[in-house]
């Protein structure tokens, strides 16, 4: 015998609705259970805050304590000693004051200094319209030098080699002064250099406007190992 089925009694043609109303349903309800959740989680936390009582700090006021000075010492105690002198004692070395008052006729002689002349004697030129020179010129100072400078022992020992610029000055008598090292190589290098230079004799001055002056000048000496 067989079995029929009704079209309108055939449950299979609805099965997809079924199913989409179920899912919406299930998840209509998952929602309304978050939402009630966060909800009650919300309003007990509000409650506990109300009852929540702060503490304020109290910051302690904290006052700095003076430092008092120390007492001065005490002044040292001066004792007077008194010299008594007879009448009788003669002193020696009397201060003898003679009568320095002075009259109409009394002639004062007046003492002229010429401040021009004394600053040209202090003022050091680098540059001057005659320039210092040695006796017999360059070579002649480049000769003496070579001849009357000493090696340091220690020096040529170590190897020890270089120039030397010595710095110095040739004042308006031609002498050498302020003597100076300008560059220097090794202590005992310079302490040559600056010997050599101290026993250099008398110089023809520099001049400026046709009067002798002081000029500063700079000489090279060099120390080679053979």
């Amino acid at each position: 015998m067989e079995l029929k089925k009704s079209p309108k009694a055939d449950l299979e043609k609805n099965k997809g609705i079924y199913l989409q109303i179920g899912f919406v349903v299930t998840l209509a309800i998952l929602l309304l259970a978050f939402e009630w959740t966060s909800t009650k989680g919300v309003s007990s936390d509000l409650g506990k805050l109300g009852e929540m009582v702060v503490d304020e700090e109290i910051i302690p006021i904290t006052r700095q304590e003076e430092v008092k000075p120390p007492p001065p010492p005490p002044p040292p105690k001066v004792t007077e000693v008194l010299n008594i002198v007879e009448d009788d004692v003669e002193i020696e070395d009397e201060l003898e004051i003679e009568d320095t008052e002075a009259d109409e006729e009394t002639e004062v002689e007046m003492i002229e200094i010429d401040e021009e002349e004394e600053e040209e004697e202090q003022q050091i030129f680098f540059i001057v319209e005659d320039m210092p020179q040695f006796p017999g010129g360059d070579a002649a100072l480049q000769n003496y030098i070579a001849t009357h400078v000493v090696y340091p022992e220690i020096a040529k020992e170590n190897g020890i080699t270089g120039r030397v610029y010595v710095r110095f000055v040739v004042n308006r008598k031609g002498k050498v002064d302020k003597v100076s090292i300008a560059r220097g190589v090794d202590p005992s290098l310079d302490k040559a250099a600056v010997d050599v230079i101290k026993g250099l004799p008398d110089w023809s001055p520099g001049k400026q406007r046709g009067k002798p002056v002081n000029v500063w000048y700079t000489a090279p000496i060099n120390f080679i190992l053979n």
